[in-house]
């Protein structure tokens, strides 16, 4: 099942897509141009990877790390499908991150990798835009880079854990202007999910809402204003965003 929160006519519902359409609680069926998208979820915490794929770790000229290497978001980062994310006004380079984004669905601490999978509940597209001009090192990303209002697309769907085969084995691709800019696959992850899950319940409790972004292959360009840019993902959808002047 695909989910999403969306505005329609001043209220915010929780929808489903059937049939090509969204339909709302009260089972009125609604176009995807009809709505404002929203986050599909509310997050909690929000965990980020960086220097997740060993491509676009060499990509930047670093070595793949060795431990998980992870920062936090805020709420105020994040927007729905058919956003604008705003460009600062004096960026030289501004990337998008294409991103598999997985939803906790219960609690949990000490979490073994073998288990990791019954404690999520579905899965989302994150587009986790960086500035670089802002980067101080890519193993420490600084508030500036990542923690920036409407930097971070995300949605349109939330899709059901078991409605995902193997979800480490999806495609990633992404577009901008229609032209495909960057393609990649969840196997070259070098943390996998159940690793990730493993690695951060053993010192803190993960809770429902939780969310973990996984990070981004390589093939991320520079974008302006006015681009449209579009995180494809294999059985979860495509988000779309575009950039807008500061």
């Amino acid at each position: 099942m695909k989910r999403a929160r969306v505005a329609y006519k001043g209220q915010i519902h929780e929808a489903v897509f059937e049939a090509g359409y969204l339909a709302l609680p009260n089972r009125r069926m609604v176009s995807e141009q009809d709505v404002v998208w929203l986050p599909p979820i509310v997050p909690k915490t929000v965990f980020a990877l960086g220097l997740n794929y060993a491509d676009h770790a060499m990509e930047l000229d670093f070595k793949p790390p060795s431990e998980p290497l992870i920062f936090l978001k805020g709420p105020n980062t994040f927007i729905g499908n058919r956003g604008n994310t705003i460009r600062p006004a004096k960026a030289a380079y501004m990337h998008y991150e294409c991103e598999l984004a997985a939803v906790i669905g219960r609690q949990g601490k000490n979490i073994k990798a073998c288990d990791a999978y019954s404690y999520v509940s579905g899965y989302t597209i994150a587009n986790d835009y960086a500035v670089r001009d802002y980067l101080e090192n890519y193993y420490r990303p600084n508030l500036v880079v990542k923690n920036r209002d409407t930097c971070t697309p995300l949605g349109p769907w939330i899709v059901d854990a078991m409605d995902i085969e193997d979800p480490m084995n999806l495609t990633l691709r992404t577009y901008v202007n229609g032209r495909i800019t960057q393609e990649g696959s969840t196997k070259d992850m070098i943390f996998g999910i159940p690793a990730l899950i493993e690695y951060l319940s053993s010192f803190m409790t993960l809770n429902c809402g939780d969310l973990i972004l996984t990070g981004t292959p390589k093939g991320s360009v520079d974008t302006k204003a006015g681009d449209e840019v579009v995180c494809e993902i294999e059985g979860i959808g495509k988000l779309i965003n575009t950039i807008a002047e500061e």
